[in-house]
């Protein structure tokens, strides 16, 4: 990444409201998947609201993201609830994660098709992969317009095909848009 890209992700945390951060939904509505002890780590965790619970579901979390400004307010926030977690301003792409650290590992609204390997390695064996971006269609005004940062259809099931599939769901454009997970693609898979 370069300086300008970091100031701007900066720039927009540090325009982002001052309320609580919130996990991705599919490590809050699957947290009974976590497991009970280990290590996880929040990939670009933006203000960190998924290290927040990995946390207080009692595991060893790290968190990665570019921008200090969001790792700052990732900070105050589990020092206001009195939770450790290591956060770090780290280039995932340039430096992903290292073979075999992690029994849990999210990713919430961040794609870069290059770290796919790196990410499957860093996980245990039995570890999980919790991912939650944009899919292939636009609903309403949410996710980037580049389709080069929204998923193809399946594509999750095709990045991730070594791991053991416990969720996927893409729900597409059918029916009504206000409800259900429109725009998204949520996958959970194990490392075998």
């Amino acid at each position: 990444m370069t300086n300008e890209e970091r100031n701007s992700w900066d720039q927009r945390y540090r325009d982002t409201p001052d309320t609580a951060p919130l996990p991705i939904a599919v490590v809050r509505d699957y947290a009974h998947l976590l497991p009970v002890e280990g290590r996880a780590l929040d990939l670009a965790c933006g203000r960190g609201g998924t290290a927040l619970l990995l946390a207080r579901c009692g595991l060893t979390v790290d968190a990665w993201d570019l921008s200090a400004v969001a790792l700052g307010q990732l900070e105050a926030a589990a020092a206001r609830d009195g939770l450790t977690i290591a956060s770090r301003v780290r280039d995932v792409v340039a430096e992903p994660p290292p073979p075999a650290c992690y029994d849990a590992i999210t990713v919430g609204y961040f794609l870069d098709r290059r770290l796919t390997p790196a990410i499957m390695a860093a996980l245990r064996p039995g570890g999980l992969l919790f991912y939650q971006t944009f899919g292939p269609e636009r609903v309403g005004d949410r996710g980037p317009r580049n389709p080069a940062y929204r998923l193809a259809t399946g594509e999750l099931l095709h990045l991730f095909a070594p791991l053991r599939v416990h969720l996927y769901r893409e729900d597409g454009v059918p029916g009504d848009h206000a409800r259900g997970l429109r725009g998204e693609v949520q996958f959970i898979g194990a490392r075998v």
